[in-house]
């Protein structure tokens, strides 16, 4: 028996607003190439979602593209518009801030070549389009858990850093908050059913530790200073992974495939509004970046 679709109406009105921003890499410096704490491994960790998250944003963007014609509804519409725009803002950014981190040695710039796109649009246009924004839908849960982790911990807001990467993953973290249920309202919109938008979430989910592992490894595998030091990578893996970031992340992740999952069933409402009240109030840390 195929499984129904809730027909509930979404909970979230709001739309997403894409802010013209630019960020100021490379000023401070203070961190040399190990930018998050000297810790090589956190580094290396950040260092690979910045360069998988501009392809990864574009993806985003043509899964919901593929269904502009089969949403109707004119509040979702003006949604996924904002959608769009930050999604399109992140890449941008994240863009300019893996060039610097290519000069400080991390090898990354292959996630955005031109013939691993072409690969990337070639497998999408085999996938169903439904499929396709499934997956869309699925990773905007894994964003917003982890942008409820950054924003909602002071242990990770404390720790040390180059300070513009901060504002970039608070900026970041922030709109991945606030377009949280777009995708997903997209996907019931246009006929998602639950038993595919668990499916897909559920083999994703299987493949979180070991991608992320074997993505770490290969990528301190190219760092000559990391290949010397192994007892120094094991207990920094060791940390990262018991650490704020993962601690505790699969339960969160799996609240997705519970049937009938919304992601405004996590209310993050008083989260948000106090961010973007420091980061876009008046007089707020990053006023000065908006264009």
């Amino acid at each position: 028996m195929v499984a129904k679709r809730p027909t509930r109406a979404p909970k979230t009105t709001n739309y997403p607003r894409a802010r013209r921003i630019s960020f100021r890499f490379g000023e401070h410096g203070s961190y040399g190439k190990y930018f998050v704490n000297n810790d090589i491994v956190f580094s290396h960790f950040v260092a690979g979602l910045s360069g998988a998250f501009p392809p990864g944003e574009e993806s985003f963007i043509r899964s919901v593209r593929r269904f502009a014609d089969q949403i109707t509804d004119p509040v979702l519409k003006k949604r996924v518009v904002g959608f769009i725009g930050q999604e399109a803002m992140h890449g941008q950014e994240h863009r300019r801030l893996n060039e610097r981190l290519a000069e400080l040695g991390y090898q990354i710039a292959w996630w955005d070549s031109e013939a691993l796109k072409q690969r990337q649009i070639r497998a999408e246009q085999r996938l169903p389009a439904r499929v396709h924004l499934a997956m869309t839908a699925a990773a905007e849960h894994y964003t917003a858990v982890l942008a409820e982790r950054v924003l909602a911990s002071e242990e990770i807001q404390a720790i040390p850093g180059e300070p513009e990467f901060w504002n970039l993953l608070n900026w970041h973290v922030l709109e991945e908050l606030e377009h949280k249920s777009v995708a997903f309202d997209a996907y019931r919109a246009v006929g998602g059913t639950e038993r595919m938008r668990i499916a897909v979430m559920a083999a994703l989910y299987v493949s979180t530790v070991p991608v992320t592992l074997i993505s770490l490894a290969v990528s301190l595998a190219q760092d000559p200073i990391a290949r010397r030091q192994p007892l120094r990578l094991l207990r920094e893996t060791r940390d990262l992974l018991r650490g704020p970031v993962f601690r505790g992340i699969m339960r969160e992740l799996a609240k997705y495939m519970k049937p009938g999952f919304h992601p405004d069933d996590i209310d993050t409402s008083a989260l948000l509004q106090h961010w973007q009240r420091e980061l876009f109030g008046a007089g707020g840390a990053l006023v000065d970046h908006l264009k």
